[in-house]
């Protein structure tokens, strides 16, 4: 079985797709009106999103793609979510740098990010793709469509994500968490794609851990590593600019 076994034949994953497109463009259209340098942000995550989510997915298991007969379609479709905020992180960051934008925009994707992917996972539950290992917890296991009792492992990644949507939502008016929401969710979802994917099958690396568990690493690495700069440079910053 492969993810995108079925993606041509139903259409589920595509419409949640283009529904989290169509949301997080309305969102960001929303803040460019008061804010019109927040437009060549969002073009920079999103352009950035797209081609960290394809190149992470080549790198990940793109290659076993090549031997099959309908190559080009899955080389096509096939993306990751942590490539895509990997992607989206470098593309803002750059797309800042050549517009000179020097105020924090983080706390602009940490409610949006969550929220949109919750989406692309409610396609996955639909479209019974991103497949987890076989299981005999009946309690939990949701059968493939050849019959097999597996993790659900999109609806679990559902679940989480709504649950840090919800939380970021609680924290994002305390003083204390602002600007600093989106690396709170690039060290949580790090972490918990590095150890959810131990129950998905994707493709590993000598059979011992995947790629996306690296990126999953990296991307919590990065999470943990500006929050503690964003401290370190409150701390040092004259109390009355605080």
């Amino acid at each position: 079985m492969h993810w995108s076994d079925s993606l041509s034949a139903s259409p589920p994953y595509r419409w949640t797709l283009l529904a989290a497109l169509a949301l997080s463009a309305t969102y960001w259209w929303i803040r460019s009106r008061k804010n019109p340098a927040m437009l060549p942000v969002y073009i920079g995550a999103l352009g950035g999103a797209f081609l960290g989510a394809k190149v992470l997915y080549l790198l990940a298991e793109g290659w076993r793609d090549w031997d099959m007969a309908d190559r080009w379609f899955r080389l096509a479709t096939g993306k990751t979510v942590v490539g895509g905020l990997l992607g989206g992180y470098a593309g803002v960051e750059f797309m800042k740098w050549a517009i000179g934008y020097r105020k924090s925009t983080g706390d602009a994707f940490a409610l949006i990010a969550p929220l949109g992917i919750a989406l692309g996972r409610v396609g996955c539950v639909l479209q019974g793709c991103c497949l987890g290992q076989p299981t005999t917890n009946r309690l939990l296991a949701m059968r493939d469509p050849e019959g097999v009792p597996r993790w659900p492992s999109a609806p679990v990644e559902l679940v989480f994500q709504l649950v840090m949507f919800g939380l970021l939502f609680v924290l994002r008016k305390r003083p204390e968490w602002q600007g600093r929401l989106f690396f709170l969710y690039l060290l949580c979802y790090g972490v918990f794609r590095f150890l959810h994917e131990w129950m998905r099958v994707t493709p590993k690396l000598a059979g011992v851990i995947s790629v996306y568990q690296i990126a999953a690493l990296v991307m919590a690495g990065l999470g943990a590593l500006m929050l503690v700069r964003r401290r370190n440079a409150e701390g040092m910053a004259p109390a009355e600019s605080r």
